[in-house]
């Protein structure tokens, strides 16, 4: 079969160090989907494009594709919220409602924050998958660790503010020498006086990330208005136990005790950061052990089966 897989971005796919998640996952997609059919992946539409028939465009995020690219099946693969009026103004409302669409949903909780007025030809939950070099880990050892450090990886920054007033009021004083690691996001001028062991280190290639992620001792992954968390997954599958509030699509991913902890308020958040720092070894590798086999659950292998299902449909 002819696909066509789409996602509108201005990254480079060449560049795969300066990839985000939606785009690793499109790329790991079009490079499981062409060893059985041709496959084009996009991420602008041209003539050459336009002029081709396909039989299956899938697109992340974007429906204007199907009014202007013809194909026998179009899938709207969703990772974020599609609101009435967010449509209207992307100018994607029209597309959405003239096409026969079927819509792949990563989480049950996006599923059922989509607006039923959206008539989709099918509505089916297909979860992210874990990238390539994350599905690739060997087995970890974990290694004792002389520096307690906490990991913050959220491009939106919902809750960072409370939680560096935490860390500074209930946490340093305690542990001195802890570190909070903060990636995917930009120095804004409101933390310029925070460096109290607060390090901003901005968008890092996945593998280097792996690495902080081995040496740190939890994620911390609120999930205000999580529509998946890539970054839990990914953080679970070296070992790295999630503390979330148990909110939105979190609440599919972290089970309390398992693979983290779910507090009911950000001003708690001291309580299992603390538990965790004082958790003696055997504990705390049991607690790890356990984070990185409900990652596997998220295996590419396991998702893409599905995704197999739905094209060979």
């Amino acid at each position: 079969m002819k696909i066509l897989i789409n996602v509108n971005t201005k990254q480079n796919f060449n560049k795969k160090y300066s990839l985000g998640g939606i785009e690793v996952l499109n790329f790991d997609l079009f490079n499981h989907l062409k060893k059985e059919h041709d496959v084009v992946l996009i991420n602008k539409i041209n003539k050459n494009i336009k002029n081709k028939k396909w039989d299956i465009i899938i697109s992340s995020n974007d429906a204007k594709i199907f009014s202007s690219v013809y194909a026998k099946r179009n899938i709207l693969w969703l990772h974020n919220k599609l609101q009435i009026e967010k449509a209207f103004r992307k100018k994607q409302l029209i597309s959405l409602l003239s096409n026969k669409i079927e819509t792949v949903f990563v989480s049950k909780y996006l599923n059922n924050n989509t607006s039923k007025l959206y008539n989709f030809k099918k509505r089916l939950v297909i979860p992210n998958f874990l990238p390539k070099i994350f599905n690739n880990q060997k087995k970890i050892i974990f290694k004792k660790q002389n520096v307690k450090r906490i990991i913050w990886s959220v491009q939106r920054d919902k809750g960072l503010q409370d939680l560096i007033n935490v860390w500074n009021l209930k946490i340093r004083p305690l542990y001195p020498n802890s570190e909070l690691h903060l990636f995917s996001i930009k120095l804004k001028k409101e933390y310029q006086n925070i460096f109290n062991n607060i390090f901003f280190h901005g968008r890092v290639e996945r593998k280097k990330l792996i690495n902080y992620y081995k040496k740190s001792t939890c994620m911390v992954c609120l999930g205000y208005d999580e529509t998946f968390c890539l970054n839990a997954i990914e953080s679970m599958r070296v070992g790295l136990p999630v503390i979330s509030l148990g909110k939105t699509a979190l609440k599919e991913i972290i089970i309390n005790n398992k693979n983290g902890y779910v507090i009911n308020s950000i001003n708690n958040i001291n309580k299992p950061i603390i538990k965790l720092f004082n958790m003696n070894n055997l504990k705390l590798n049991k607690l790890k052990k356990s984070s990185i086999a409900y990652a596997k659950k998220y295996n590419s292998k396991k998702i893409f089966k599905k995704w197999d299902r739905l094209i060979n449909n």
